[in-house]
């Protein structure tokens, strides 16, 4: 005789039974679009924010190695620390992510976007974070705010397909999560929101910003709530009160657009350089042993470079070089001024390095660094030249952060809140302006792609507010393609061609070789005039009746040259090939289609 159940047993099958009644559709039809889209903006801040917390305490404690070593043998150690966590990031990329390297995380993000429909694979939820925290702990010049924005934005992916969300609702979570990512970061979320939408290209529209708000917020309270990283710019927020002077800058405004393009041209021919090393035990090797020299000499320089910007924002300019190694040079002023040059000057190329080497991070923190150097530089030349002028040197450490922001990345209303937002209030908000505007117009005169779009843009891969640019970079030409279509050869007869017509669906015919390449077509009108005079069903060839189509595109070929094509030529099919074979026919009609489903699902409602 079975037992019966008991009343606790009962609940918990009632109680479960419940549970499963809440499915993605049940949640998503239960609340509306717009309300299960805050819902998950809120978990995937969460989620972002619990991941910047990993990340940030890991490297500190990873950062902690070498003052645990004490003064006996810390060279050695900083030599050596850049050479093992590269090696540890390789052995975790080759062995544990089967060889899969998350690459430039905000740069890949940005790709997923554009030719990946917003599809990013699950393993980038974990991978870039954990490369990362092997990379910058063990000193690699990088930042952390890339790896965070991908794995981010990888669960933001994640989300999106449980719920079987369209191209437009995953372009927001994605948005969210990269805000997310950086509100934890740096403790900045207005700053966080504005770089979504400079960068991530996300249209701020009523239906995207409440997400992006609470994104934001919540990973802000996560790392709030679980516990206080260390503030990227704790010491500005002490900084004196702007004094008004605004003409010096003006001049600093173009020298940080200046150094920008310098900085992205250093960084990309450092890391071009060494990846043509084709054994990556050599990269390691070599990029290592530089990146350890500089850091045994130069010790500030070790991992993203937070605490430099701190001494300079306080004036201890002394941090720089602890072990008085430039104590020969005459000059206390012209000694700090030198190393500071030094420090400047190495650090794009360490990241270089970093990342050519297989390491994984983001160049945002070391831009902020190279732009806080690049202030205490400009304010001890003017103290050198124009000792009258008195300039405040935490203001141009602010400013330099955020020009060098500005014209590295193009996002100049992101560099302006975040040096807002980290000098705990708007008070320098016009110097602020006023150099990220000039940084920006000088770099993007100089070079008008970032450092994040420039190899997109060369691909034609870039999104941009630009509705219809967007959709054109978002279709495949090879989804569109028709494959319906009976070919002929070019021997063959009119009768024979007349039989293949007879059972065809289409009034084109490719004209193939044997070996797939595509020599001619047979339109029908051009065949109607002969097709029935019996009389001529063997005299007459293929070869005699076909013409060349007004062009031919290629597979992989970019829509919007294709769009040109067709404008060019006025055809309404084209043949595509792949690889130089014949594949099918795109039309007109149905490109037509194609955009205007593209252009509903990436407009708001």
């Amino acid at each position: 005789m079975s037992k019966r159940p008991s009343k606790g047993t009962l609940s918990l099958k009632k109680l479960w039974r419940h549970l499963a009644r809440f499915t993605p559709e049940y949640i998503w039809n239960s609340l509306g679009s717009r309300n299960a889209v805050v819902l998950l903006a809120g978990i995937i801040g969460m989620a972002a924010g619990i991941l910047a917390v990993l990340l940030k305490n890991g490297v500190g404690w990873l950062r902690k190695l070498p003052s645990m070593a004490g003064g006996n043998g810390t060279e050695e150690l900083l030599f050596a620390l850049p050479i093992i966590g590269l090696v540890l990031t390789h052995v975790l990329v080759r062995g544990v992510f089967g060889g899969r390297h998350p690459g430039p995380g905000i740069p890949s993000t940005l790709h997923a976007l554009s030719r990946m429909r917003a599809k990013l694979s699950r393993m980038s939820m974990i991978s870039p974070a954990a490369s990362a925290l092997l990379t910058v702990g063990f000193g690699g010049s990088a930042g952390l705010e890339a790896p965070a924005v991908q794995g981010s934005a990888a669960i933001a992916s994640e989300v999106s397909d449980r719920f079987n969300l369209d191209y437009r609702y995953r372009m927001v979570l994605i948005g969210c999560a990269a805000s997310a990512s950086l509100a934890a970061m740096f403790k900045a979320p207005l700053a966080a929101i504005v770089f979504a939408v400079e960068v991530i290209m996300i249209d701020l529209t009523t239906a995207s910003l409440v997400p992006l708000l609470i994104a934001s917020l919540s990973a802000l309270l996560t790392t709030t709530l679980f516990i206080d990283p260390e503030e990227l710019i704790q010491a500005g927020r002490r900084l004196p009160r702007w004094d008004g002077a605004v003409l010096a800058y003006i001049p600093f405004g173009v020298i940080c657009g200046l150094a920008s393009v310098w900085f992205s041209t250093v960084y990309r021919q450092t890391g071009s350089l060494v990846r043509r090393f084709r054994h990556a035990g050599a990269r390691i090797l070599i990029s290592g042993a530089v990146i350890g020299g500089v850091l045994a000499l130069f010790p500030s320089l070790y991992g993203e470079g937070f605490e430099l910007i701190n001494d300079l924002l306080k004036g201890q300019f002394t941090a720089l070089d602890t072990e008085g190694r430039l104590s020969l040079v005459p000059g206390a002023t012209a000694r700090t001024l030198l190393i500071m040059s030094i420090l400047w000057a190495c650090k794009p190329a360490l990241t270089g390095l970093t990342v050519g080497a297989g390491g994984v991070g983001g160049v945002f923190a070391p831009a902020l660094v190279s732009g806080a150097l690049l202030g205490g530089i400009f304010l001890l030349t003017t103290d050198l030249l124009f000792p009258s002028w008195h300039l405040i040197g935490g203001h141009f450490v602010l400013a330099g952060m955020a020009g060098l922001m500005a014209g590295i990345l193009r996002a100049p209303l992101t560099a302006i809140f975040l040096a807002a937002e980290a000098s705990g209030g708007y008070d320098l908000f016009i110097p602020l302006m006023l150099t990220s505007a000039i940084a920006f117009q000088t770099a993007r005169w100089m070079r008008p792609n970032s450092i994040y779009t420039q190899e997109l843009a060369d691909r034609g891969e870039l999104i941009t507010h630009d509705k219809d640019k967007t959709v054109l970079t978002l279709m495949k030409l090879s989804d569109q393609v028709e494959r319906d279509f009976d070919a002929v050869r070019a021997d063959m007869t009119l009768g024979q061609l007349v039989e293949v017509v007879a059972k065809s669906k289409r009034n084109i015919h490719p004209v193939l070789q044997a070996d797939g390449k595509l020599v001619g077509i047979v339109p029908l009108e051009e065949i109607r005039a002969v097709m029935f005079d019996q009389s001529r069903y063997n005299e007459l060839t293929v070869k005699d009746l076909m013409v060349l189509p007004a062009a031919t595109l290629d597979c992989d070929q970019q829509m919007e040259k294709v769009m040109e094509t067709f404008d060019r030529t006025r055809a309404w099919n084209l043949p595509v090939q792949e690889q130089g074979r014949y594949i099918g026919f795109v039309s007109r009609s149905k490109l037509f289609g194609a955009y205007r489903a593209w252009l509903q699902e990436v407009s708001e409602d």
